[in-house]
């Protein structure tokens, strides 16, 4: 319950690109390219993994998951960014504030623990080969999707439980293009000594202990490709992680180059930067990564077209 009259009925204000007039047509187009790009691009993914029967192994399960993870990430963030640069409306409800951080806190944290989850299917594909199939079973690939997400509502759930308790008193701009945690705690006039706490707590546990899998995950997988005598059979093995191993490095490079950084007034514009590129580009990346680089999603995209093709000849 937040506790001041004065800020139930007041709105924040989101500065993010608002000291940029001039370009506010030329952002607009561009973020509204790249949200249709993210769209389709997940979209397209998603119907490739249901329909094409060769695709339904579990490591395109988790693909399809991402990419549905993807697609609400996105939508936290920039249908609001985009009527804010349409309109030059930059408020935002308190509630509404609250509630885009704890969609945009749950979708991030879940996907910091899929990722996790896609390394440690692919460390088994590569390291265990002959008992792949009976290890990551759809039994297992179902419990891993499904503590991913509960992990991220679970933590989000108490700092979110915990930031409603705070009290707002001004000013209420924020300063960022969207509702982060830390650009919201400045504006509180109320102790937010164990808010940050419980964060930086719960926070850590969502990020670094899915990155540190994530990394073991990919040491013992390169060191097992190097091990491989034939020099065709380490380039297939390499192919096969190297997409997700560059959607990993984008969204925890990013991710942690801002909550890692320190905060100062000529890093400010750079965190926004940092932070375009794991709230916006990566979720347009993933699928365009995905499907450039990976043999098996271009022939379902053959396949599916030469479908089409031929119920559109002889209709």
């Amino acid at each position: 319950q937040i506790q001041t009259n004065q800020t139930a009925t007041g709105c924040f204000i989101l500065l993010g690109f608002g000291d940029l007039p001039e370009l506010q047509t030329l952002l607009l187009l561009t973020f509204l390219i790249i949200y249709i790009i993210t769209m389709a691009g997940n979209f397209l993914l998603i119907m490739l993994v249901v329909v094409d029967f060769r695709l339904q192994t579990s490591m395109y399960f988790f693909l399809g998951n991402l990419s549905c993870l993807e697609i609400c990430y996105t939508s936290t963030i920039l249908p609001r960014l985009l009527f804010s640069l349409w309109t030059g409306d930059r408020s935002i409800s308190v509630n509404g504030c609250l509630v885009q951080y704890y969609f945009f806190g749950v979708l991030a944290s879940t996907e910091c623990y899929l990722l996790a989850v896609m390394s440690y299917d692919r460390y088994l594909a590569i390291c265990t080969p002959l008992h792949y199939t009976s290890l990551m079973n759809s039994r297992l690939c179902f419990w891993l999707i499904i503590g991913s997400w509960m992990s991220g509502l679970l933590s989000n759930t108490i700092i979110v439980s915990l930031e409603m308790q705070l009290s707002f008193c001004g000013p209420y701009e924020i300063e960022h293009f969207f509702c982060d945690l830390a650009p919201v705690l400045k504006l509180s006039c109320s102790n937010i000594h164990m808010v940050e706490l419980v964060t930086f707590i719960l926070a850590s546990m969502d990020t670094l202990g899915p990155f540190l899998l994530t990394l073991i995950s990919y040491i013992l997988i390169i060191n097992n490709i190097f091990k491989i005598h034939s020099k065709v059979m380490r380039q297939k093995a390499f192919s096969t992680c190297s997409s997700h191993l560059i959607v990993v490095t984008l969204f925890f490079g990013s991710l942690i180059s801002v909550y890692i950084v320190p905060k100062t007034n000529t890093l400010k514009r750079l965190h926004q930067i940092f932070s375009l590129f794991y709230t916006v580009l990566t979720p347009m990346a993933n699928p365009l990564i995905y499907s450039l680089r990976n043999k098996e999603v271009k022939q379902a995209v053959y396949r599916c077209i030469s479908k089409v093709g031929s119920v559109a000849k002889f209709s």
